[in-house]
């Protein structure tokens, strides 16, 4: 019987590979970000807050007007 050649690699060796490997990747994958401008992420911020005021707002409202119904409802029912 022909004895094989190839020698196995120890589980150290192994994980030792891949752990290497997984950290390659990763920063092979950062190199890949574009990052926005300043400019871009306070322009973004903006309508970010905007959209957040004009919501509560909205909701506010709502509230409001639900709670006036709720109470004429509840007189009504007396």
């Amino acid at each position: 019987m022909a004895e094989s050649t190839v020698k196995k690699e120890n589980f150290f060796v192994k994980k030792g590979k891949n752990i290497s490997k997984f950290f390659r990747d990763c920063k092979n994958e950062v190199k890949k970000i574009v990052w926005p401008t300043p400019q871009a992420v306070f322009r973004n911020t903006g309508v970010v807050l905007v959209t957040i005021i004009i919501i509560g707002l909205f909701i506010f409202g709502l509230d409001t007007i639900l709670m006036n119904l709720l109470g004429l409802i509840m007189n009504i029912a007396k």
